[in-house]
């Protein structure tokens, strides 16, 4: 049996050195990924140190450093769109997290018609953003609009959940969360799946409540896939624009405007693409900073236990 082990092994290692190297294959798709991503990130950042205007290219663009981003940094209308994008993410996400979290108990148990129900229940998931916006701007429209519709019976007039900067806030939480709190359900669920049956029939045989089972079985188990969708779903409420464009277009106001609203109307409005380049690179930045915090989380985690 040792010798024809042997012989094994020596046959898989010369398959193995006659066969071309993983790298030949590994390289097509790194040179695509390095030319749609890395090219145009270090592009944006040599744009970002020049007063440059996309309008102008006959003019030379002018060397200012670090300008652009001092010039961000002071500006307190930046802030601004910062604070109304850390407002959005702070409830969008906290919304997700709760309906995705429900979802995922509720899906977790069978019960008769769940496929058709799940399929009903992930479809916002899988419409396109401008649609979903487009939906919700009409779902808003006083005049005709289903929320002005349910509304009206009770005061007596038209209602705009746009017309003011919070229902317009609370009007966008609403309808990133209603699209994308099943994506959170998936992660759930598979985390879910992912806790040991054993465990709870310990607990079940010891008469621990339905909490005590949740606190000490289920959500150790799960909170590595909570962290990472709450990571996902961060960065992307973060770079929410589409949803923003179609039903409030940043209003009334500037109450809803966003870190990327703010990056398109510099680049495609007023054509500074120098400023816009140098915005863009903080909001890297922050995503950066955030993505930090999970891994850093997810490692103390690992050190306690």
């Amino acid at each position: 049996m040792t010798g024809i082990a042997v012989a094994k092994i020596s046959e898989l290692r010369a398959a193995r050195a006659a066969s071309p190297p993983a790298a030949a294959f590994v390289a097509p798709a790194l040179m695509v990924l390095c030319a749609i991503n890395v090219l145009p990130f270090l592009w944006s950042i040599g744009v970002s140190f020049f007063h440059f205007r996309a309008d102008h290219l006959t003019t030379p663009p002018r060397f200012l450093g670090f300008g652009n981003y001092l010039d961000l940094i002071t500006d307190p209308d930046i802030w601004e769109h910062f604070v109304n994008t850390g407002t959005m993410i702070g409830f969008s996400v906290s919304i997700q997290l709760v309906v995705g979290a429900l979802l995922a108990f509720l899906f977790h148990r069978r019960f008769p018609g769940r496929r058709l129900v799940m399929m009903l229940v992930l479809a916002p998931m899988l419409l396109s953003t401008v649609a979903v916006g487009t939906f919700f701007s009409l779902f808003y429209d006083p005049t005709f609009g289903i929320v002005s519709a349910v509304v009206r019976p009770f005061t007596g007039a038209a209602y705009a959940p746009l017309g003011t900067p919070f229902s317009a806030m609370m009007s966008l939480v609403a309808a990133d969360a209603w699209m994308w709190s099943p994506f959170v359900m998936l992660l759930l669920l598979a985390g879910l799946d992912g806790v040991p049956p054993y465990l709870l029939e310990a607990a079940e045989i010891d008469r621990a409540s339905y909490w005590r089972r949740f606190w000490t079985v289920i959500f150790p188990a799960i909170r590595s896939v909570l962290l990472l969708a709450l990571l996902f779903r961060t960065i992307e409420s973060f770079n929410m624009f589409d949803l923003i464009y179609t039903i409030t277009n940043g209003g009334p106001g500037t109450s809803t405007e966003s870190v990327s609203t703010e990056i398109y109307d510099t680049a495609f409005v007023l054509f500074e693409s120098g400023r816009a380049s140098a915005l863009g690179n903080l909001s890297v930045f922050v995503v950066i900073v955030l993505t930090r915090i999970y891994f850093r989380a997810i490692q103390l985690r690992k050190e306690a236990a």
